[in-house]
């Protein structure tokens, strides 16, 4: 399954509305790509499968809060 390593993000199921509205279902695929990242704690490339929010997100906090952030469990309320 296709999944940011960040976000979480995976794709989700909807519909193909047609002028007529006959709906068809189709997928909506995150932003994927893969990227690397240097790792200033470890001193070498670490490879990631990010969304480009993903992304977004590492550059603002930086790589090892975003990691941390992302193997954190998930509080569900």
């Amino acid at each position: 399954m296709k999944v940011c390593e960040i976000t979480g993000k995976v794709a989700v199921v909807g519909n193909n509305v047609s002028h007529s509205h006959h709906k068809t279902k189709r997928k909506f695929a995150p932003n994927l790509k893969t990227k690397r990242f240097w790792s200033e704690e470890e001193s070498r490339w670490i490879t990631l499968k990010v969304t480009a929010a993903g992304m977004k997100t590492i550059n603002k906090k930086g790589l090892a809060v975003a990691l941390r952030e992302a193997a954190a469990p998930k509080k569900v309320y």
